[in-house]
């Protein structure tokens, strides 16, 4: 055994620079661990400025001077997302209060429609099935009001959190965009000087998580408004709503769109029931995520690494454990950086075993 593991280790951990590597993978994933809810903040704007890098880029293309982009590409980016806040907040508070007024007409609904489930199905359900169905059901309806209860109460300190991210986030992507090479030449003279194979595995996956950032932002607005005015023009109550919530569910690829898919239908089963109506919209929020999945997300992502599925659905599990949302949207950026510290690792020749002796 002793022996196997000394074979191994020659083989991986001969190369200074894979030693190099695999330290600051550690530590950046003991940083993620341990320190990933402090540094949300800075998580976050490092992303937005992912986003508004290639915005800056292309001013520079044309000679303004980096620190004049910046500052117009910042205005520009918090403008948009004031007028988008002013706009959608009142909206979408008028839809949240409207759905939590219908909600126990609706699920009284739901009760009575469970309760003719012997009478319809009766070699399916009985009775007794049916009663424990609805205790269940109004169990967890308990726990969910009491959920939103202790929400409520709690809500001072998100709200304090959110007006803290709203003063630092902006303040961290300006200084992110204008002081760029700045930070990273700080950073360089904290890491080794023999550090080639880590240089090469950042270069890339510093190309992809720009791609990824861009990408999903762009993902998220086309499929949201594309979502709203498509259950805007079918007349389905909520659309904002609704449109924002299958917007935001491609964060999580593949388990987002089936997630989002039970409030969409229950809506319209509240509103239409089993019918023409509820059948078209269904129609309609499949051929959405069918464009979303087999057009759109090609034409977005067509410089990152392709990824099984069953890598992509791994990632977000193991991921989103670690770094709870972070990790779920950066999971396909994270999973890529696995395969190409992987593919990009300096393994050596197996060691070759002296001849018997005769």
């Amino acid at each position: 055994m002793l022996e196997v593991f000394k074979t191994w280790y020659q083989r991986n951990f001969s190369n200074p620079q894979a030693v190099i590597l695999a330290v600051l993978l550690l530590f950046g994933l003991l940083t993620i661990i341990y320190m990933g809810g402090m540094l949300a903040p800075i998580l976050i704007a490092i992303a937005i400025a992912y986003l508004l890098e290639a915005i800056v880029a292309l001013f520079e293309q044309y000679r303004i001077p980096r620190l004049s982009a910046v500052i117009v590409v910042c205005l520009l980016f918090l403008l948009i997302l004031l007028f988008l806040i002013l706009l959608m907040i009142p909206v979408l508070s008028q839809q949240i209060t409207q759905l939590i007024q219908e909600l126990p007409r609706q699920l009284d609904k739901v009760q009575q429609t469970i309760a003719q489930l012997p009478e319809m199905y009766p070699q399916i359900f009985s009775e007794s099935q049916v009663n424990d169905i609805v205790t269940d059901f109004k169990k967890q309806i308990t726990g969910m009001g009491q959920a939103v209860l202790s929400v409520s109460l709690s809500s001072i300190p998100i709200l304090f959190a959110i007006v803290v991210y709203c003063i630092l986030v902006p303040l961290l992507v300006f200084f992110f965009l204008k002081d760029k090479a700045v930070i990273i030449s700080w950073l360089k003279k904290y890491l080794p000087k023999d550090r080639g194979l880590a240089s090469q595995v950042w270069q890339e996956m510093d190309l992809q998580i720009g791609n990824y950032v861009r990408g999903k932002i762009t993902e998220i607005i086309i499929v949201g408004v594309v979502s709203y005015v498509t259950f805007l023009v079918m007349g389905l109550n909520y659309a904002l709503l609704l449109g924002v919530l299958v917007g935001l569910s491609v964060i999580i690829p593949f388990i987002g769109a089936a997630a989002v898919t039970f409030p969409v239908a229950m809506i319209a089963y509240f509103q239409w029931g089993w019918g023409a109506d509820f059948a078209w919209l269904m129609l309609a929020y499949g051929i959405i995520q069918a464009l979303d999945g087999n057009v759109l997300v090609p034409l977005l992502f067509s410089e990152a690494v392709n990824l099984h599925p069953v890598a992509i659905i791994v990632a977000v599990i193991v991921f989103g454990g670690i770094w709870g949302f972070w990790g779920v949207f950066f999971a396909i950026p994270l999973a890529t950086l696995v395969k190409a510290v992987l593919n990009a690792w300096p393994s050596l020749q197996p060691v070759a075993q002296p001849a018997a002796e005769t």
